[in-house]
């Protein structure tokens, strides 16, 4: 009986002070004016006073708000999704700019029932904000396009700061915790981006909680390596509501900061880990780090004179 309270309680160390300051409630308006969703909303974020308010980072989610998928840990609704608005990239643009952002992620609901899966509105968006918000680095948060290489392609080509798509779990529990993606499909579609431009930052995020071992996890990390994946991200899996899955285990922050040092010595180049983590968290340090690296590959290119 105690086990169980033990997975029902949650712990100290994920209580949550919320900041609904002028700032939060003043950008809250706006998105509603504008018919803006965000997934720092409809997922209920724990991050998103410190991601608004604080670090002047923000995670738009475009295509609508009804997604063709029911994975059972997400609390995006699910359902027939209606036309797609196409003056949204521009608005999205417009309210970055109003928000005076320093990094913005562009994610969506799957959009299954569309031929290119969204791709050509995503690339729109992005081309749009950065238009407008030259100064702005921008991440793009797509669902694996039920792996159409050419709809991926449109999107690489728009040229993101950091291309990120999630694994979300261990491959054992994937059929149960994901709605139509496969875990292959998952390393396939980070592997192809990669291929595609090289240049541009890889990343996914993981789930724990959910009743996967150690070694899942660590398999998972290698599987993401062996792709070609530069960032990754580890949090706590929290069940938004009665009907989504329950957690298994929550995980001590001491556990996050020993799976985060496994991550950097598996050769990421960025990892971060811990009980509030999403995929979105400290987006802006991310992509800094991934431009100073890439700037220092250039130099020692240029400066590494070839031996006969």
């Amino acid at each position: 009986m105690a086990k169980k309270d033990e997975h029902i309680r949650k712990p100290e160390w994920l209580k949550i002070k919320l900041n609904t300051n002028e700032s939060y409630t003043g950008l809250k308006k706006m998105m509603r004016e504008k018919k803006l969703h965000t997934v720092c909303e409809e997922a209920r974020c724990p991050n998103i006073h410190e991601c608004w308010a604080v670090r002047k980072t923000a995670t738009f989610m475009i295509l609508g708000d009804t997604c063709t998928r029911a994975c059972r840990f997400c609390a995006v609704k699910t359902g027939l999704p209606n036309e797609l608005d196409l003056q949204e990239p521009e608005r999205v643009a417009e309210s970055v700019e109003q928000m005076g952002l320093k990094h913005v992620v562009i994610t969506a609901v799957a959009r299954d029932d569309l031929k290119d899966g969204g791709a050509a509105v995503f690339a729109e968006t992005v081309r749009a904000v950065r238009k407008r918000n030259p100064f702005c680095t921008i991440e793009v948060l797509p669902s694996d396009m039920l792996g159409n290489e050419e709809s991926l392609k449109i999107l690489m080509d728009a040229r993101p700061n950091i291309m990120n798509h999630n694994i979300e779990t261990v491959r054992r529990l994937t059929p149960r915790v994901r709605a139509r993606a496969t875990y292959e499909r998952t390393l396939e579609f980070l592997r192809r981006a990669k291929d595609m431009h090289d240049d541009i930052p890889t990343k996914s995020s993981l789930m724990v909680g959910l009743g996967e071992t150690k070694e899942e996890i660590l398999e998972t990390m290698d599987d993401l390596r062996a792709n070609n994946v530069d960032i990754m991200t580890i949090g706590q899996y929290l069940q938004p509501t009665k009907k989504h899955l329950k957690v298994v285990k929550y995980y001590h922050p001491d556990e996050f900061a020993e799976l985060r040092e496994i991550a950097l010595n598996k050769g990421f180049s960025h990892c971060e880990a811990g009980p509030l983590v999403r995929s979105s968290y400290h987006a802006d340090e991310q992509v800094n780090e991934a431009q100073v690296r890439s700037e220092a590959r250039k130099a020692q290119d240029k400066n590494t004179v070839p031996t006969s």
